[in-house]
């Protein structure tokens, strides 16, 4: 499904990727472990083509991503990081963006489908009809995840996405992501919900390989 082969990447000099191999199987939920600098979102902006391997190549379903293809990766991929930025607005604004991104469903399916989510993830009744700027950091990271659910991707990079969590709603987030056995999941977290989890397997960037 997703392949990194022998990429090297470098900033000013200083070498942050050195002969990285990694591939990913549809379905599976794969943690990136590493300290901070150590690559972990660099190997995510290399997936969506936003930085270029000084060498390597990475596939995406079997095809090398590159210029050509890139636009392909970033319309099945939702990449959801720490540092949401939704815009500004009501939430039922950008539910009405969404519904005109996705032709095939009528906005009161989009609404269904949001209402939900929003108690799934535990988000009160008022949140829908707050201006986004107003949502607190837990509230922003749970209409995020909502958002990329609604888009219909089955490809999902999520970088600390449970970081403003209690530990109660970092299950249920991490759960929601678990239990959807034909989502491919690559995670960059800390977190113990991911961690522990049976189901999670984990990748040392740092020593390159799995860690059993």
């Amino acid at each position: 499904m997703i392949a990194f082969n022998h990429i090297h990447l470098s900033f000013n000099g200083k070498k942050v990727l050195d002969d990285l191999s990694l591939a990913v199987e549809r379905g599976e939920k794969v943690v990136i472990l590493g300290k901070s600098g150590s690559g972990k979102s660099s190997l995510f902006s290399l997936l969506l083509g936003f930085l270029e391997p000084d060498a390597g190549e990475i596939f995406f379903a079997g095809r090398r991503v590159d210029e050509k293809s890139v636009w392909e990766v970033r319309r099945k991929v939702a990449y959801i990081d720490q540092d949401v930025s939704l815009g500004s607005g009501t939430i039922f604004d950008l539910l009405d963006f969404i519904a005109r991104l996705k032709t095939n469903l009528h906005l009161g399916q989009i609404r269904k489908e949001a209402d939900e989510l929003q108690h799934y993830f535990e988000l009160s009744d008022e949140v829908l009809n707050k201006n986004i700027e107003e949502l607190s950091g837990g509230e922003r990271q749970r209409l995020a995840v909502m958002i990329a659910v609604l888009l219909h991707r089955d490809v999902f990079l999520l970088d600390e996405v449970t970081s403003a969590l209690d530990l109660h709603l970092k299950k249920k987030v991490a759960d929601f992501f678990i239990d959807r056995k034909d989502w491919t999941c690559l995670v960059i977290s800390h977190d113990p919900v991911w961690l522990e989890n049976p189901a999670v397997k984990v990748f040392d960037l740092e020593e390159k390989t799995w860690r059993l």
